[in-house]
């Protein structure tokens, strides 16, 4: 038998075969590749642009929240200017009976004076018969005085129930700070609550919720903002005294108050004409008299002594008494001839913890309590049902620390494969694998899509004031804004990496001249 040889040109066609069948097996998996890669990319922004929206949202949330303690601590400022005005109304009623008694005591030195006189001419002279015309006129003053306190009393008991109802009012009002700063805590924590769950259903149903980790993280960032909440963020300001956060509310409720109020002074308008008549002229027939030095105002104060109640801005002013008072004098410098008559007045209308006072103590009503439970007495943990606290911001100078303006952070994963091959003919097959067989070289396995991804994001809540960048972060102002927000250093970024147990990415993150 002839020897039969494959001719040269026969074994290059069967390499060429052999090639084209690699190029275009090497084709197919290039192919295939790219598709993975476009879908998983897709799924990868995708799930970045979830989280960059549940950074944001947290953070909006977080903001309103903000927003809503300044616009209630002014309700609550309000309420003690309020509660000014309701004292500065009790004590210019009672002031009506006051004056008439201060009216009285003048004609009483008159008559005292004509007493004199008419011993002076040896009870020969007109002056002995003035005496009798003073004291009847001071009777007359006495009568006037016990109408008005009359008037007065009706009012007390009315006034002091206001006073309370407003004192309750500002507990009301914490309570419900208290609520939204619950809720809006759990919010950041789990990311679901307080509708944040619908981000989820919306942008990446398959991806997981906030981690866990990452949530305490934001808890605590907004725990850290209100001063006299238990923080335990590195390196922030301790917790300011109780007494210290009495002043600053205090000080914003005496701001607050409207000027009549705060100092009445002089002239008397804001008693009627027809009355102002009948205590200068009315009652006496003949003759004047004035109100002299006539000063009067109420303040949230310390104590209810005239250098607390009429001083100026201090802010050791622990805001323990709502104190209004009117002082001066009465004086008749004529009656049937020149002779000179004066009593004075001295009203005070004190409300405190326990029970306040009221002078002059004919207008008091026994009904009348005049209680005040004072301003911010308690801790801000013990505060939940009694102690008129608020929510302060706690100020932080460090820039590092954006000045206490608190960070939201969003960490979450998803699968960049689909579960099902036919939604996704690229992957080939359920692991998205493919292994090959050569012979005595082994095997080799091409991993066809990328399983898992991961994302984060961070968004600052912000305060600003349009036009006005100067005024520093409070929780009087409500300009609290939020933004996305670019780490600060690879070491934060780590941080929170390493609190959603990503330790080989938080690595990465540490790592210099990585851009993040």
């Amino acid at each position: 038998m002839p020897d039969h040889q494959p001719s040269v040109s026969s074994r290059k066609r069967g390499q060429a075969l052999v090639l084209a069948c690699l190029s275009l097996l090497l084709l197919a998996l290039m192919s295939v590749l790219s598709f993975n890669l476009g879908h998983a990319l897709r799924e990868k922004t995708r799930l970045q642009q979830h989280s960059d929206s549940m950074a944001y949202s947290m953070a909006v949330l977080e903001a309103r929240a903000l927003n809503y303690f300044a616009v209630s601590n002014r309700s609550i400022a309000a309420s003690y200017a309020a509660m000014n005005s309701v004292q500065g109304y009790l004590a210019a009623a009672t002031v009506s009976g006051d004056l008439m008694s201060a009216g009285k005591k003048s004609f009483y030195v008159v008559a005292a004076e004509e007493a004199l006189l008419c011993v002076a001419c040896r009870f020969t002279c007109s002056h002995c018969k003035h005496i009798a015309d003073a004291i009847d006129v001071a009777g007359d003053f006495g009568d006037e005085a016990d109408d008005y306190y009359e008037k007065a009393k009706d009012l007390d008991e009315a006034g002091s129930k206001a006073l309370e109802r407003l004192d309750d009012m500002v507990d009301a009002i914490h309570r419900s700070q208290r609520d939204v700063f619950d809720k809006t805590a759990a919010a950041l924590a789990d990311g679901s609550s307080s509708g944040l769950s619908k981000l989820r259903t919306i942008n990446a149903p398959t991806s997981t919720q906030l981690n866990g980790g990452v949530g305490g993280l934001n808890k605590s960032e907004f725990t850290c903002v209100i001063d006299g909440k238990t923080c335990t963020g590195t390196g922030k300001p301790a917790n300011t005294s109780v007494k210290k956060l009495a002043a600053v509310m205090t000080e914003v409720a005496n701001a607050s108050r409207p000027a009549w109020a705060a100092n009445r002074g002089h002239p008397m308008t804001y008693l009627n004409p027809q009355y102002m008549q009948k205590l200068t002229r009315g009652i006496q027939k003949q003759g004047m008299s004035a109100v002299q030095g006539h000063h009067a105002g109420g303040k949230t104060a310390k104590s209810g002594g005239d250098g607390d109640v009429h001083s100026g801005s201090d802010m050791n002013n622990s805001g323990a008494v709502i104190a209004s008072h009117e002082k001066g004098r009465v004086i008749t410098p004529m009656y049937k001839h020149v002779v000179a008559g004066v009593g004075s007045y001295n009203t005070e209308v004190i409300a405190k913890d326990g029970g306040g006072s009221h002078k002059g103590s004919d207008a008091h009503n026994d009904s009348a309590d005049h209680k005040f439970e004072g301003v911010n007495t308690q801790d801000l943990m013990a505060c939940a049902a009694e102690g008129n606290c608020f929510m302060q911001f706690r100020a932080d100078p460090d820039r590092t620390h954006d000045f206490g303006q608190p960070r939201v952070y969003s960490y979450v994963t998803q699968k960049l494969r689909t579960d099902s091959v036919g939604k996704a003919p690229w992957q080939l097959n359920d692991s998205a694998k493919v292994t090959f067989k050569h012979g005595d070289q082994g095997e080799g396995t091409v991993e066809l899509a990328a399983d898992e991804g991961a994302a984060v994001s961070k968004a600052l809540v912000y305060y600003h004031r349009l036009r006005s960048w100067k005024e520093q972060p409070n929780l009087f102002g409500p300009f609290w804004r939020a933004k996305l927000h670019p780490f600060a250093s690879g070491s934060e970024a780590a941080n929170v990496l390493q609190k959603a147990g990503n330790s080989d990415s938080a690595e990465m993150a540490n790592a210099p001249n990585i851009p993040l």
